[in-house]
C-alpha cells in the first residue's frame, strides 16, 4: 500500500523540490575544534538507537484516541459543531486531529534531515561538520519512527500544512550557511520540542510516550548543536546582518504562532473555520499551549544574541519575553532523565518477566519429580 493512500486530503506533490543555493564548503583542518562541540559529537555517537528494537511497538494504541486524552482538551470541544456530532464522529475528529499533528511531526523531522545534510555540507568548521553528520542518522530514525507510527497504530497521514512547509522553503532556499540552523534548529525543532514536551507529559498510552521521549532526548542535543554554533558566529556579525536575522526570527514565531493549526481537519469535517478559530482563541488550554510552544525558542534565540528590541517587543506582546531567563541545560537534562527513566523501567520490567518465568520453570521441574 502506498502512504498516499493513507493520506486524509490529496497531498499535492510526490516530491517537493526546494531549489538549493549556497556553496559547499571543505576544510583541511583536521586537528582542532571547540571542545564542548566535539564532546557534543562523542554524545551524538554513544546515544545512536534502533527504532526497531528500542521502542516496543507491540504496545496497544486505540486509533481512535492515540494519546488517549480527554475530550474536554479538543479545539472544539462545546462548540455547535462539536455537539451536532455523534460520539463515533467526534472519536473520528479526535483521530484526524492526531494525525494532523503527527503528520506535521513526520513532516519536520524529514526537513529536519534535510537541514542538517545542507549544514554537514555548509558550516565552515569541520566539528560543526562532523556533529550534524551524526544528527542526519537521528533525523532519519525520528522520520522512521512517525511515519510507522501514524502508519500502524493510527492509520492515516496529513500532507505538510502550509506555514510549515512555508518556514521549510524559507530556511532551505537561503544561501547563508548559518540559516538552516536558525530556521531548523532554533525555530523548527525548538517549537518541536516544547509540543513533543507537553505530549509526552500529558498523554496515558505507553508506546506513543516512549516515541515522544526517546525522540526529545536526540532534539536536546539538537538544540544545543544550534546554540552553540550560532552563539560564536552571531557575536561577529554587524548590526545589518543580525538585525536581518532578528526579522527572520520575527516573522518565523508569528507564522508558527498564528497559523500552524489543523485548518486542513476543519475543511475535512466541513467545520466552520469562524467556528473553529473562535473556539481555539478562546480556549484556555490551548492559549497556554502555544504560549508554552515557545519555552525552548525564546531562551534560544536569547543566547544566540538575536536579542534586538524588535526581538524582544515581539515575545512581550506574545506573552514569552520572561521564558528569557527559562534554564534551558535544565529543561535538556530533564529530556534525558525522562528517556532514561523510561529504559529502566523496561529492564525492571524485563527481569520481572525473566524471574517469573524461572519460578515457573522450577514449579513445573518440581511437579514432574
Amino acid at each position: 500500500m502506498s502512504t498516499h493512500d493513507l493520506y486524509a486530503l490529496p497531498a499535492d506533490m510526490t516530491v517537493w523540490e526546494v531549489p538549493a543555493s549556497g556553496a559547499a564548503r571543505f576544510n583541511w583542518e583536521y586537528d582542532e575544534g571547540r571542545d564542548r562541540l566535539l564532546a557534543l559529537y562523542a554524545k551524538g555517537k554513544d546515544k545512536q538507537w534502533d527504532a526497531a528494537r528500542r521502542i516496543e511497538w507491540d504496545l496497544p494504541v486505540d486509533p481512535m484516541d492515540p494519546l488517549g486524552l480527554p475530550e474536554e482538551l479538543h479545539t472544539l470541544h462545546g462548540t455547535r459543531s462539536w455537539n451536532m456530532m455523534s460520539q463515533a464522529e467526534r472519536d473520528e475528529l479526535g483521530r484526524h486531529g492526531i494525525a494532523w499533528q503527527f503528520s506535521q511531526f513526520l513532516h519536520g523531522e524529514q526537513g529536519a534531515l534535510i537541514c542538517s545534510a545542507r549544514i554537514a555540507e555548509s558550516v565552515p568548521d569541520l566539528d560543526a561538520k562532523f556533529y550534524a553528520a551524526t544528527q542526519v542518522m537521528d533525523e532519519a530514525r525520528h522520520a522512521e519512527v512517525y511515519a510507522r507510527f501514524l502508519k500502524e497504530k493510527v492509520g492515516l497521514y496529513y500532507p505538510i500544512n502550509p506555514s510549515l512547509k512555508s518556514l521549510l522553503d524559507d530556511t532551505l532556499s537561503d544561501a547563508r550557511w548559518d540559516m538552516p540552523y536558525l530556521g531548523m534548529q532554533v525555530l523548527i525543532e525548538g517549537l518541536a520540542l516544547a509540543a513533543f514536551g507537553m505530549l509526552r507529559d500529558i498523554t496515558t498510552v505507553a508506546l506513543p510516550k516512549q516515541i515522544l521521549a526517546y525522540v526529545m532526548q536526540d532534539e536536546a542535543r539538537h538544540v544545543a548543536f544550534g546554540r552553540m554554533a550560532l552563539r560564536d558566529y552571531y557575536r561577529e556579525l554587524t548590526d545589518a546582518e543580525r538585525g536581518e536575522r532578528e526579522e527572520f526570527v520575527v516573522e518565523g514565531c508569528y507564522l508558527m504562532r498564528d497559523r500552524l493549526r489543523d485548518e486542513e481537519v476543519w475543511e475535512n469535517f466541513q467545520i466552520d473555520k469562524a467556528e473553529a478559530r473562535e473556539a481555539t482563541e478562546n480556549s484556555e488550554y490551548l492559549r497556554e499551549f502555544r504560549r508554552l510552544l515557545f519555552s525552548r525558542i525564546v531562551p534560544c534565540i536569547k543566547d544566540i544574541g538575536l536579542w534586538g528590541p524588535k526581538v524582544r517587543t515581539t515575545f512581550a506582546e506574545m506573552g514569552v519575553l520572561d521564558m528569557g531567563d527559562s534554564n534551558v541545560e535544565r529543561m535538556m537534562r530533564d529530556d534525558e532523565d525522562q528517556a532514561e527513566a523510561l529504559d529502566r523501567d523496561r529492564r525492571i520490567r524485563a527481569e520481572e518477566v525473566a524471574r517469573a518465568a524461572e519460578v515457573t520453570d522450577m514449579v513445573e521441574l518440581g511437579a514432574e519429580g
